[in-house]
């Protein structure tokens, strides 16, 4: 799914480049004039210079991964989701039967526990993890109210967001100084230009038309490139962003003192609908069984209240 997703946006940049020269060619251009290295040296250059200039190395590396890391489209699918549900019961259910002490002890160390091990595919994210765990050892304390401690989730989930936003407003900075570099590019060619009067018409035809290829890749690579990228990846924040708000929801609810599985009830619930699965299908993997194994049909249906 996560594969077919990033072959989308793949196929949409390819379709913006692919559907422009094949106009273009349909005209009747020569593909060859917009073949200009030198313009496209310096706009290209000129937008690097900008994102080293206006970014601090960390924050520079960061920005080429996640461009590199586009093709990976988001992790946050209906399958991981549900390991994200079954993983807050056993962590829920373990609490219940063993005491918050005993909680306590796995929480401090989470890599060796026998509840969080059982998903390495979730603990190999370090922040997802220290957000579990310094949740459950702060409800654990009971020092905190229940609303401080929501309040506390909430903080922590924007903060993280301006995070990782922070390359996409890198990006977005980039896409709206590119028409200007074109413009830039543009004007050093009408200057040589205005060095060539006088010369053969086909002479200067030629170093005007590269002049003008200087804008024109400037507005492509802002509206057709860079800025798509840009937004692709602000959706893919978003769609971390709300991941976390469902790790609140559950949290939240069993530090309300709510049964193991009405807690997890609460976390699906903030799942987006695309991505939610049915509370049978939740309940029958919490429980390790498969949806219908009790004759159900596998749709939705309300928790059964807590003994």
């Amino acid at each position: 799914m996560e594969e077919a997703i990033a072959m989308f946006a793949l196929i949409g940049i390819v379709l913006v480049f692919g559907s422009i020269v094949a106009g273009f060619l349909m005209e009747k251009g020569n593909l060859l004039v917009l073949l200009q290295p030198a313009e496209l040296l310096i706009i290209g250059g000129a937008a690097v210079g900008t994102i080293l200039a206006a970014n601090p190395l960390p924050l520079t590396i960061r920005i080429f991964k996640s461009v590199l890391g586009i093709m990976a489209g988001s992790r946050f699918t209906k399958e991981y989701y549900l390991e994200t549900l079954k993983m807050l019961s056993a962590i829920f259910v373990f609490a219940r039967k063993s005491g918050m002490a005993k909680l306590e002890e796995d929480v401090e160390n989470p890599t060796k526990s026998p509840v969080f091990s059982k998903y390495p595919k979730l603990i190999k994210d370090h922040h997802l993890l220290h957000f579990v765990c310094d949740t459950l050892r702060t409800a654990v304390s009971g020092v905190v109210a229940p609303h401080d401690l929501d309040a506390l989730l909430e903080s922590d989930i924007e903060t993280h967001h301006n995070e990782i936003s922070a390359p996409v407003r890198a990006l977005a900075t980039v896409a709206d100084a590119l028409p200007g570099l074109g413009i830039v590019a543009a004007v050093l060619g009408v200057v040589i230009t205005m060095g060539a009067l006088g010369g053969p018409p086909e002479e200067i035809g030629r170093k005007v038309a590269s002049a003008l290829v200087g804008t024109f890749l400037g507005i492509l690579l802002s509206y057709g490139l860079v800025s798509p990228i840009a937004s692709y990846l602000e959706k893919i924040n978003d769609a971390e962003s709300q991941y976390y708000q469902t790790l609140r929801a559950g949290l939240m609810a069993f530090a309300k003192g709510m049964a193991p599985m009405i807690a997890v009830e609460f976390a699906r619930r903030a799942i987006p609908p695309e991505q939610r699965p049915t509370f049978v299908n939740m309940e029958a993997a919490c429980k390790g069984r498969a949806p219908g194994a009790d004759g159900k049909d596998g749709h939705a249906e309300a928790p059964k209240k807590a003994a």
